[in-house]
């Protein structure tokens, strides 16, 4: 009976050891992390450094600012909805350069205010990448930078019952690529 308790013990904390190795934290700017996303489909994504991103550069809580999987969330989305508007044949590259995330962090509030991003007009969302868009021959059609910044983030209503922390940046998105494939769609036949 004694044996069966220590051993069971043994596997619970075995487990435990096991469950709690891969439960560490995920940073953004962990130097193991890729930086680009594998290539799939004719949209390649790839970012610089993200310890040089705004975002965490001039947060005023560092370590909140870095937590998360965010980098590669947005260019995951980014991938996936330039890929639904890129006609035939095309190819789009880009690299994104920069991002500072809707809201920041107000330590002056208090400690238990401290880890929480208050979002407001005065911290718009901003995302600064290049790009270069290439024909099926492989000429290049369009290649340029782009800093987008939307100071009127909070005047769109239907965000409100959206609880998705990267709204505001994914809504930037979508407002470039209706822009920057607006007669593409009519021309591509889609």
């Amino acid at each position: 009976m004694r044996t069966s308790a220590c051993f069971l013990t043994l596997a619970i904390a075995g487990l435990l050891a096991i469950g709690s190795a891969d439960a560490r934290v995920r940073n953004v700017t962990d130097p193991q992390a890729p930086r680009a996303l594998a290539e799939a489909g004719p949209v390649k994504v790839s970012w610089t450094d993200p310890a040089q991103f705004s975002e965490i550069r001039y947060s005023r809580n560092r370590w909140e600012s870095q937590r998360g999987n965010w980098v590669d969330d947005l260019a995951t989305y980014f991938q996936k909805n330039a890929a639904k508007r890129l006609p035939d044949g095309q190819r789009l590259d880009i690299n994104i350069t920069d991002i500072k995330r809707a809201g920041d962090y107000e330590p002056w509030h208090g400690p238990r205010m401290d880890d929480i991003r208050v979002v407001k007009d005065i911290y718009p969302p901003r995302i600064s990448f290049s790009y270069t868009r290439f024909a099926a021959d492989g000429s290049v059609i369009d290649q340029g930078e782009e800093k987008l910044v939307d100071s009127g983030f909070l005047m769109n209503s239907s965000q409100a019952l959206n609880n998705d922390p990267l709204r505001f940046e994914k809504r930037m998105i979508d407002d470039w690529l209706r822009r920057e494939f607006r007669d593409d769609r009519v021309t591509a036949g889609r």
